[in-house]
């Protein structure tokens, strides 16, 4: 059941106010922002979101580190909250918890619609975000991952991966993504290839 969206709240009351919702939303400098509109996840977009989300948890079982899907918000400053479409937590579970609260990584798959928004403006907001170690943009169109690593420094390093046998380490756990799992059963359009 959707209901009127108030015009002026906290993000705490953003959460609360979710759970009302039959969408997704997003939380940026106080508006309420649907999340993908009403067109949901392309095949290739939802099939690489479970296979993330089966790779990680198998690979982080035992780990104080778990992976959530777009249902759990990250906040990347006081007055935004965003949804990627996959993260690792670090904490504990906690019941009526809406949110990361030690997000360590974030997977994007991007999309005609969100391409520019993530490789822009969630891009910055994760980067100043304290906790975040790795942000990971996958496009579902051809096989291309760009991996942004934090450095001991604090500044970013990013680096491309394009083939089946490329593989990645997920930074501070067990978990290494080979691009051949990620894109399982994904198929690509020989025009696109």
């Amino acid at each position: 059941m959707t209901s009127a969206v108030p015009k002026q709240m906290t993000v705490e009351e953003f959460y609360v106010w979710c759970e009302g919702q039959d969408e997704r939303y997003e939380y940026v400098d106080g508006d309420i922002v649907p999340l993908r509109a009403m067109a949901g996840a392309s095949d290739p977009h939802d099939a690489i979101v479970v296979n993330l989300i089966i790779l990680l948890g198998n690979q982080l079982a035992g780990t104080p580190c778990r992976p959530s899907t777009a249902d759990q918000a990250v906040r990347t400053s006081i007055r935004k909250s965003r949804r990627p479409d996959v993260t690792i937590d670090c904490s504990p579970v906690t019941p009526k918890a809406y949110e990361a609260r030690n997000p360590i990584a974030v997977f994007e798959i991007l999309s005609p619609t969100t391409r520019k928004n993530d490789r822009n403006v969630k891009l910055a907001e994760y980067q100043r975000h304290p906790s975040l170690r790795l942000i990971v943009h996958i496009d579902p169109d051809v096989m291309d991952v760009l991996v942004y690593k934090r450095a001991d420094d604090g500044s970013w390093e990013h680096q491309r991966y394009e083939a089946a046998d490329d593989v990645f380490a997920v930074t501070e756990t067990p978990a290494r993504l080979a691009l051949a799992q990620i894109y399982a059963g994904v198929p690509f359009d020989a025009a696109t290839s």
